[in-house]
């Protein structure tokens, strides 16, 4: 059986930084050994985001200024994506992405710009500083080990009701004191990881097809899909 997933890509047009379109690619190529199809649909200024139409979100990073552009639309968005998460939507988040679903973050400049507030985290700002480099983290859930790239300026500190994606072995992560990395709430998973960080993370990938899956065919036997290992590397 060939099942089909609806993907919104937030702001597709604008939060591309680092190449964190390959994200997508990259998804649609896992999905394929899965014997999922995948329907992307770019969700961008002035477009509404109906949450029943979608199964899976994605929503990459950007600069400061399209951050800005985009902090301002995205509240008009804010109680779907809200409800979509509370229903246990699955949705990956970098960087740009992963401040905008959180309260607010403070830009470069010193600016607070606000986030849908969907998530507990936020984001304060380093002075004439970046966390940039490779960075390991290791989930403590399943022991699976991420592998990727950080190039931030923001601190993300998460809140009571969210675990960390992953703790730093190697790196900074969220915030360079407290030792996590990313953010799990229900089937959020954020990350200040570029690389893009499905290419060399299939795991993770399967993870979030499965939450799709499971969620939009509670019924079906996908025992297959769960049985397949990693995914052939993109």
């Amino acid at each position: 059986m060939t099942y089909d997933l609806n993907v919104a890509h937030l702001y597709g047009d604008l939060m591309n930084t680092y190449g964190d379109v390959g994200n997508i690619l990259a998804l649609n190529y896992y999905a394929k050994q899965m014997d999922v199809n995948l329907n992307v649909q770019v969700v961008s200024l002035g477009d509404d985001f109906n949450a029943a139409d979608y199964d899976l979100a994605f929503f990459g990073g950007g600069q400061d200024f399209e951050q800005e552009i985009v902090s301002q639309d995205i509240q008009d968005k804010k109680q779907a994506l809200t409800d979509f998460i509370e229903d246990g939507g699955p949705i990956l988040a970098i960087c740009g992405g992963y401040q905008l679903l959180g309260q607010y973050y403070i830009g470069a400049n010193g600016e607070r710009l606000e986030g849908v507030g969907a998530l507990s985290h936020y984001t304060t700002k380093q002075e004439d500083h970046r966390f940039i480099g490779d960075i390991v983290i290791k989930n403590q859930e399943t022991g699976v080990t991420y592998h990727g790239f950080e190039n931030h300026q923001g601190l993300t500190w998460l809140g009571e009701d969210e675990r960390p994606l992953g703790n730093v072995e190697e790196g900074h992560g969220n915030n360079g004191e407290d030792g996590s990395e990313g953010v799990i709430y229900k089937h959020v998973y954020g990350s200040y990881f570029h690389g893009p960080i499905l290419t060399r993370n299939p795991e993770l990938a399967k993870r979030i097809l499965l939450d799709a899956l499971k969620r939009k065919y509670p019924n079906a036997d996908l025992s297959s899909q769960e049985a397949l290992e990693t995914p052939a590397t993109f």
